[in-house]
């Protein structure tokens, strides 16, 4: 394969160097940025040969190409001139092309609340846990232990406007724990005092209109928007000799007054008219949304803009303790996913595909259908149509029944606990939701059939169009190759990764490790054959062949290298058990990063079959593939 041909292919098809604001690369894919994305010629690039597929995601044009990247890159940046391969910061400061208000809007929602996540989603399975206990008559609602318990999961809806700070803060660029403080503001008892005295209260003359900011959104998002510019300002008008306290000090005197005199009850009027609306709209037309939800939730998910309804869904979630929003409609489309790929699964005559869809349709009915979506449906297309319809479907019967959900979790068999509460027919309508998006969908996938693909086009696409080993290559041993784990933590399978292009596997086979420790070891004896400059991945060979990587982190390649330190270099010689890098694994979760590492053979084709040990616990050295 040319990759040097290819770098400049792609820099053509994507507008040419004129075109180009940003471009990098990390372990796998070119990431661009562009001046005016209308220039780029997706259809194409995805066509070329060597590229495996292309994502634009997270305001980033990503063109996966495999281990040879920096062959692709280097291609790229000989035709563009070294000195703009990072970016013009002058050029594209004036001219970058502006991105749409919807489009910033979501960008906002989905920083702010990708920290938060996991705190909602722990908590609202308790609160499921919980329904389950009462339900059973193990625990009752006066019990101690219930009292506890309900506790600990009300705790992340009460404390969300400083859950949501953090996250603000980290897209808005700003400093994290003022942003924390400000939120504390809003939650300080005394003003819970002074609602149930039924004080008049003012600041400097000007009337406070308290109101309770537990649970809300919107308020602290707004607040810590407006602080990062008082930030600048501040810094800005601050003595350098006396700018550690009267930074600090300007920031807090003029954002938490603002906040609670101006801010925090606009952003309030703001978070309750959008909730009133969606809550207005399911009064008249209950069906609606969850239809709405169940048909577009594909598109959502592709366009990036599946973010829009939580704000509303975790207001509902933490006012009234359940949510219609987001929960109902999704579960129908989850279950829709599954059924049709997996309808592709029993009536494909292709292997390859058999075996891609029978996976993916099973993750798709766990709750994670990425790989369904983008592995499957989306390519073969009447399959997605048969989705839309039976998602739809499920979501009528859904918002006509009053099904709500109970928890922030992905909707799903695997979350059927999160439709368990007050109400003892919710579940019962879940699962009569479940069997219409199954059945439906199945069905209308069998009639509308889909052109099934002939080998030689999996080992084209499904295959990721990889060019194969030259004949001069050393082959892969056929006695079957162990691989050790490069490191200490929870073994998981690849699937759970978010990340489409590893969830999906278009990058190989293998599986991925939650680390509990920061160092990654070599896995067996062989080569360093790539090393990255942010040194967040290594590519291995092995002395039998093969090929192995090591990708520490899900878009770690932003951090610039930041919080990693490599122990070896490219063309280092290893040996099972040498310390290949080390990394601030808290620093890297802080900045709001997950540093779940896929562990991933990207020559599997060469196997017959790869055995992979996930769900448990691994050490520094115990096997954790098994390739033949």
């Amino acid at each position: 394969m040319d990759y040097k041909q290819l770098g400049k292919d792609v820099l053509k098809l994507v507008g040419g160097k004129e075109n180009v604001s940003m471009l990098t690369h990390c372990a796998t894919r070119l990431r661009f940025e562009f001046y005016d994305s209308s220039k780029v010629d997706e259809g194409k690039i995805e066509q070329l040969p060597g590229v495996i597929s292309v994502v634009d995601k997270g305001g980033q044009f990503q063109v996966i190409v495999g281990n040879e990247v920096q062959q692709a890159y280097r291609a790229i940046q000989n035709e563009m001139g070294s000195e703009r391969a990072g970016g013009d910061s002058n050029k594209q400061g004036k001219n970058k092309e502006k991105k749409s208000l919807i489009s910033r809007l979501i960008s906002v929602i989905s920083t702010t609340f990708t920290p938060f996540i996991p705190a909602i989603i722990g908590a609202g399975m308790i609160k499921a846990i919980l329904a389950i206990l009462v339900l059973l008559g193990i625990l009752t609602e006066q019990s101690q232990t219930y009292f506890i318990l309900n506790t600990v999961a009300d705790a992340a809806f009460f404390f969300m406007p400083v859950l949501l700070a953090y996250g603000a803060s980290i897209k808005f660029e700003t400093n994290p724990i003022l942003s924390i403080t400000i939120a504390g503001v809003l939650l300080h008892p005394n003003w819970a005092n002074v609602l149930a005295s039924g004080e008049a209260l003012h600041f400097i003359g000007v009337p406070v209109r308290l109101t309770n900011y537990a649970g809300s959104v919107l308020p602290i998002i707004i607040t810590i928007w407006i602080m990062s510019y008082i930030e600048r300002f501040a810094e800005r008008v601050s003595p350098s000799i006396i700018k550690f306290f009267m930074k600090p000090m300007l920031i807090m005197l003029i954002t938490a007054p603002l906040a609670l005199v101006v801010i925090g009850p606009i952003g309030t009027y703001l978070n309750d008219l959008v909730a009133l609306g969606a809550e207005s709209i399911n009064a008249y037309a209950s069906w609606l949304i969850p239809m709405l939800m169940g048909t577009l939730q594909p598109f959502l998910i592709i366009t990036g803009t599946a973010w829009a309804m939580t704000p509303i869904a975790t207001t509902q979630l933490s006012k009234n303790g359940y949510e219609m929003i987001n929960g109902p409609g999704m579960l129908a489309s989850n279950i829709a996913q599954g059924a049709a790929t997996l309808a592709v699964a029993v009536k494909t005559k292709n292997k390859q595909l058999k075996q891609l869809a029978g996976s993916a349709g099973f993750t798709a009915l766990i709750g994670i259908t990425e790989p369904s979506l983008y592995g499957v449906t989306l390519k073969l297309k009447k399959p997605l149509i048969a989705a839309m319809i039976g998602g739809g479907c499920a979501g009528i019967y859904a918002g006509l029944s009053g099904l709500v959900r109970y928890a922030f979790v992905s909707p799903g068999l695997a979350a059927i606990p999160a439709f368990i509460g007050s109400n003892p027919m919710n579940i019962v309508h879940a699962f009569i939701t479940i069997v219409i998006a199954f059945v439906v969908t199945f069905a209308v996938t069998w009639v509308l059939g889909f052109e099934d693909p002939t080998e030689e086009e999996i080992v084209s696409e499904g295959n990721k169009k990889q060019a194969k080993p030259e004949d001069n290559e050393p082959s892969v041993s056929t006695k079957g190759v162990k691989v050790a784990s490069p490191l200490s933590g929870q073994a998981i399978a690849l699937e759970e990764v978010n990340d489409d292009v590893f969830s999906s596997g278009l990058l190989g086979k293998g599986i991925a490790i939650l680390p509990d420790q920061d160092d990654v070891k070599a896995p067996f004896s062989g080569e360093v054959v790539t090393l990255l400059d942010s040194k967040h991945a290594v590519g291995l060979k092995s002395d039998n062949g093969v090929e192995l990587l090591i990708h520490v982190g899900i878009d770690t390649v932003n951090l610039n290298g930041e919080h990693y330190k490599a122990h070896v270099k490219q063309g280092d010689r290893v040996e099972q058990g040498d310390l290949l890098i080390t990394f601030d694994r808290q620093t890297i979760i802080d900045k709001g990063y997950e540093v779940v590492t896929p562990v991933i053979i990207t020559n599997h084709d060469q196997f017959k079959t790869i055995e992979l040990v996930v769900g448990k616990q691994v050490s520094f050295g115990e096997t954790i593939i098994d390739a033949r």
